[in-house]
């Protein structure tokens, strides 16, 4: 391995006979690494949000030893790092508010280290962007390795899935249709293996996202987290890896524009999580890729939802592995013109010939263009005096009767007023109204908590209904379903007209017109905003703080303004 074609960033660090090079790697010799690993071969490091308290990563540790092996057999030196873990399902008040935190986590880690290239080791869904928004600012050669999906959930005898369940169950024991102890044997059933949720929720949409966009292997998208073939993947990816850093293959070399693009087509066509909008935009920008939700309208807006999943459908995500995965989604897509098939991938080669014979084992999973579960499938971008800055809606997971509804509007001045409010018997609310949620955006909760899907009112579950039209500034899981306007920009918190609705307010949303529209006077408007009082975030501090003073609005990708842009890794100051 002596004669490597080129100098390694990692040679800074251990080459030569000089004294810094001496301690480096004399200190790292105490880990019990023979001589020759610092021969000048390349150093991958492998980052890895592991961590038990991150219920969807608490097998990557298992991960990361596969990638290892790929590694070494490739002639490379891996060595494992630790950056901060984003579990949704624990994390308080929401793993948003931590994601760009865990990507100066990530970016500093590999710039202050002697790394060549790096392999991301993923799963809860904020791991995913904070890791490739991170790698992203250091364009070192990446790969991202996702966790996969747990196995089915299943609960006597019926398939149920993560997150999707929880939401209808709970309803369910609301309107009196099932009861606490039945809602509470369903926990095991819903979680039974390691691995991120099985619907295709927000961890699911990230893993197609990573595969769409090419910086990830074939298949990594629905492997269950417990299939052997997950080790094998891990295992080509490390390989593949040592390849990259050899032809120096860095990360903008991949995350090209045409990547984008393919991946808000796949985003439609899977039935994708709204989040993968935020998290999209942010990647792209950390490269100086101008994404915008124009985009997102403009490549999604006619591609049909081809993926019978939850919670837009009826399957899970180990159905969809055995179906064939997003290689046949994608197939389908680029028979269809809808695929830059010149798109580059990790793997080698480009993504239409990775995707050309890819095979379609089960037609009622993978549905053809001629049969899709929902005609326009991609996010739909509304604007209007309600929303100039934008918001999003998820056709596939809404009710087609409500798409176009004009209604009363019943307003939610925080979530915590909504707990309050929702369940009163005396709430002048009826299935017409509309829904609306105020200060749960970026700034307002702070860090835009997933508290969209507001559940229905139990008096209006009890008579049957089971949808309504919900607006607000905040995010839901992708695991959640309904006509839910999201993302609403600029927040109510920023000063967004979205602060101005009252009680009794008309509104009118329109998808097929991309049009979400207040019916209140520009007049009164004016007047409304002369009475209204910016929050003051009192008692906040810290990182909290650092957030809301430096946090984008949602269509700009929630980032913070100080990270904007490409940074490359360099060759940090030595200290000795």
């Amino acid at each position: 391995m002596a004669d490597e074609p080129r100098k390694y960033r990692s040679t800074s660090w251990f080459g030569g006979a000089g004294k810094n090079a001496f301690m480096h790697r004399s200190w790292m010799k105490n880990e019990g690494h023979p001589p020759d690993v610092f021969d000048g071969r390349p150093v991958i490091g492998i980052c890895n949000t592991w961590s038990e308290l991150t219920p969807c990563n608490a097998h990557l540790r298992t991960i990361a030893e596969h990638v290892k092996r790929g590694v070494y057999e490739a002639g490379g030196f891996p060595l494992e790092f630790p950056v901060m873990s984003l579990g949704e399902s624990n994390m308080r008040p929401t793993a948003m508010l931590f994601r760009n935190l865990a990507s100066m986590d990530v970016e500093e880690s590999i710039r202050s280290n002697p790394i060549d290239g790096v392999i991301l080791l993923v799963g809860c869904d904020k791991t995913t962007p904070a890791l490739l928004m991170g790698a992203a600012s250091c364009d070192l050669p990446t790969i991202a390795v996702s966790g996969g999906p747990m196995l089915n959930g299943n609960f006597r005898g019926k398939a149920i899935g993560s997150g999707t369940h929880v939401w209808k169950f709970y309803e369910d024991v609301k309107a009196g249709r099932m009861s606490v102890d039945d809602f509470l044997a369903a926990e095991q059933g819903q979680s039974r293996s390691a691995g991120s949720c099985m619907t295709m929720g927000t961890a699911s949409t990230m893993a197609s996202m990573v595969e769409a966009l090419g910086i990830g292997m074939p298949d990594n998208a629905a492997i269950p987290a417990v299939d052997s073939r997950r080790a094998i993947l891990a295992q080509e990816s490390g390989r593949r890896i040592v390849q990259l850093v050899r032809e120096d293959v860095k990360m903008s070399k991949i995350l090209v524009r045409e990547a984008f693009e393919n991946a808000i087509r796949v985003n439609g066509a899977i039935g994708g999580s709204t989040n993968a909008v935020i998290h999209l935009i942010a990647v792209a920008r950390r490269l100086g890729l101008d994404l915008s939700l124009d985009d997102w309208d403009k490549f999604g807006r006619d591609v049909p939802t081809i993926v019978d999943l939850m919670p837009s459908g009826r399957y899970l995500m180990e159905d969809f592995y055995y179906a064939g995965g997003l290689r046949a989604v994608m197939r389908v897509l680029d028979e269809h013109g809808l695929l830059h098939g010149n798109a580059p991938s990790v793997a080698g080669p480009t993504i239409g010939e990775i995707v050309a014979d890819a095979p379609n084992y089960n037609g009622e999973v993978i549905r053809s263009f001629e049969e899709p579960l929902t005609p326009q499938g991609g996010i739909a971008v509304l604007r209007g005096n309600l929303a100039p800055g934008g918001a999003v809606i998820k056709p596939s997971a809404a009710t087609e009767a409500l798409m176009q509804h004009r209604g009363r509007a019943v307003v939610f001045e925080t979530i915590e007023h909504y707990y309050k409010r929702i369940d009163d018997p005396d709430l002048d609310i009826d299935a017409s109204c509309i829904m609306v949620l105020k200060n749960c955006g970026p700034k307002g909760y702070p860090g835009m908590a997933e508290v969209g899907n507001m559940p229905l009112p139990a008096k209006l579950l009890q008579q049957g209904v089971t949808d309504m039209v919900r607006i607000s500034d905040a995010r839901m899981s992708g695991t959640a379903y309904g006509t839910v306007v999201l993302h609403t920009a600029p927040e109510a918190a920023a000063g967004g007209p979205l602060a101005l609705v009252r009680d009794g307010d008309m509104i009118e949303l329109d998808v097929a017109g991309r049009r979400l529209h207040l019916d209140v006077s520009d007049a009164e408007l004016e007047a409304r905003r002369a009475d209204w009082v910016p929050p003051t975030h009192e008692g906040i501090n810290g990182y909290q703080k650092l957030f809301v003073d430096h946090v984008l609005q949602a269509d700009e990708g929630c980032d913070f303004d100080f990270l904007l842009g490409k940074r490359e890794a360099g060759i940090p100051r030595h200290s000795h």
